[in-house]
């Protein structure tokens, strides 16, 4: 297990302020969209930070409150009829997944394809940025980011008015916080004596100094100033008893109903896909390529579930957005997801009047960058150059992913159509012909592909009795491992009995059989053995 280090602090820590600059208002607006009470999206991201970050061996992974499970939660609270009943939900959702982790259920993340993987991130990308459009010009007043460009459909019209409302109602002084904040941001990328500046990260500046623009623009009384409904709005504890005031246990009465445990095994499958794609996404972000144990992954969300549950938290899962954000601003060790725990703790009980003089145009400025390196034209490139069986689904999954808003749904989309595309290849790829046109071929070569199953059989057959009589046909099973039954019977069958009728010389390659050649006046009958037969 990779323990926290010490040693690890200096260059983990500014991704550490990065991540908990993005993860502070999504906790607390994930909260305050699931119908929950507030710092529930606080203790959870506090939760999803240090104890996950101790118990899980993700390198990159950050975890807390996710978007994703935000209409499972409102809708469970609602049925549930109480919050602390829904508490004991996600204790219980915490002890399924620490199951699942035992029961080393975490292998099915392996068989996601890359260009799903890709296609998820590229997609998340996109969204992030809609959805970060609103916030960067003062016009959306929600946390997570519920209006987006595409907020009412996706019609031509519907594109046009939401365009059309953000251009009547944006804020001059967001938008100008939001180009400045980038600016220091791609300053600090670009500018390599900036680069060398690591406790000191852009992200970092550029709150700082969104801070004093929007302070100096409220002295002045601009009509520049930002409205306190696009600042960050934490409530603000006198002493740490008013917090663990707030706290809120389960209920234990609800171990015997039903409706909890159905929500719990609702929660813990979803938010188990989730973190396990996530995972995965981590894993394909980390430079120096270590891999996760996700069975371990499992069992760190499981614990810390249970703990988020028994004092008041939402359910957690990895989340691509802070993993991606983490990522981005250099981080290379896990003590970067504890610190953001660590900070996000002290943060709301001692400056919480400070982090709400930050100005949500500027998150929207660090998620807006987050989002576009996500959705990176040159990912779409690069999986263009790799031919249609990679790019399809991968565009598919991108168009999924942001149509539907979901990330299950989208995924599961694309990795439909990513199964159907290997089984089209694959029938496609079932042989070659040595000559174009069967109809003008005296020779003809069948090369079998490596795997040939039941989906050639059809392709097959048709080609062998499109052959011209008195024809000679070679079929080269060299590079086959494997063949399935119905193609091998196939095949004698033609050998013994079409060929014999329309004195079609047949030679086989690389098959096990009684004959290496079938020329109907010689032999009367062909047994082919496939070398391996699955």
């Amino acid at each position: 297990m990779n323990h926290f280090s010490f040693g690890k602090l200096k260059e983990n820590f500014p991704s550490g302020v990065v991540v908990f600059l993005v993860a502070l208002p999504l906790c607390l607006g994930i909260a305050l969209a699931s119908g929950a009470p507030p710092l529930s999206g606080i203790i959870s991201g506090i939760i999803g930070g240090i104890v996950i970050g101790l118990v899980s061996n993700s390198h990159l992974s950050v975890s807390g409150p996710a978007a994703g499970l935000t209409a499972i939660v409102l809708t469970a609270i609602a049925s549930l009829g109480s919050f602390e009943l829904f508490l004991t939900a996600v204790v219980l959702s915490g002890i399924i997944q620490l199951l699942l982790g035992f029961a080393k259920a975490g292998g099915i993340s392996n068989y996601f394809p890359n260009s799903v993987i890709e296609g998820m991130l590229a997609g998340i990308g996109v969204i992030i940025v809609l959805k970060q459009i609103p916030h960067a010009v003062g016009f959306d007043k929600d946390y997570e980011g519920n209006l987006s460009l595409f907020n009412s459909g996706y019609s031509i019209s519907a594109v046009t008015d939401s365009i059309q409302g953000i251009i009547s109602e944006f804020s001059f002084g967001a938008l100008l916080i939001t180009i400045i904040s980038l600016a220091i941001m791609l300053l600090w990328e670009k500018v390599n004596v900036l680069k060398k500046l690591k406790l000191l990260p852009g992200a970092l500046v550029a709150v700082v100094v969104s801070i004093i623009l929007n302070e100096i623009f409220i002295q002045t009384q601009s009509s520049l100033q930002i409205q306190n409904e696009h600042l960050v709005n934490l409530p603000v504890l006198k002493s740490i008893s008013d917090f663990g005031n707030l706290i809120t246990f389960p209920d234990v009465a609800g171990l015997t109903n039903a409706e909890v445990w159905k929500n719990a095994f609702l929660i813990a499958i979803v938010a188990s896909i989730e973190t396990l794609l996530c995972i995965e996404a981590a894993d394909r972000l980390d430079v120096k390529r270590r891999v996760t144990d996700t069975n371990l992954e499992l069992k760190a969300q499981g614990i810390g579930n249970i703990i988020s549950g028994m004092i008041g938290g939402l359910p957690m899962t990895s989340v691509v957005v802070r993993t991606s954000a983490n990522a981005n601003s250099g981080a290379t060790h896990k003590t970067s997801a504890i610190i953001h725990g660590v900070l996000l703790l002290i943060c709301v009980l001692s400056i919480p009047f400070v982090l709400n003089k930050i100005p949500l145009a500027n998150l929207a400025a660090v998620l807006l960058l987050v989002g576009y390196k996500l959705a990176n034209p040159e990912k779409v490139k690069r999986f263009y150059t790799k031919g249609i069986y990679q790019f399809l689904p991968f565009i598919i999954t991108v168009i999924s992913v942001v149509v539907s808003n979901n990330l299950l749904v989208g995924v599961g989309i694309g990795l439909a159509f990513s199964i159907l595309f290997v089984l089209f290849g694959n029938m496609r790829r079932a042989y070659h012909y040595s000559k174009e046109e069967l109809a003008d071929a005296d020779e003809i070569t069948i090369k079998l592909a490596e795997e040939v199953s039941f989906l050639n059989k059809a392709a097959i057959k048709k080609t062998l009795y499109n052959i011209n009589p008195n024809s000679n046909l070679i079929i080269d099973a060299r590079r086959t491992s494997f063949i399935n039954m119905d193609v091998q019977e196939l095949i004698q069958d033609f050998a013994n009995n079409k060929a014999k009728e329309d004195n079609i010389k047949v030679k086989f390659i690389g098959f096990k059989t009684s004959y290496q050649e079938y020329d109907s006046d010689e032999h009367s009958h062909v047994e082919i053995k496939h070398r391996r037969v699955m």
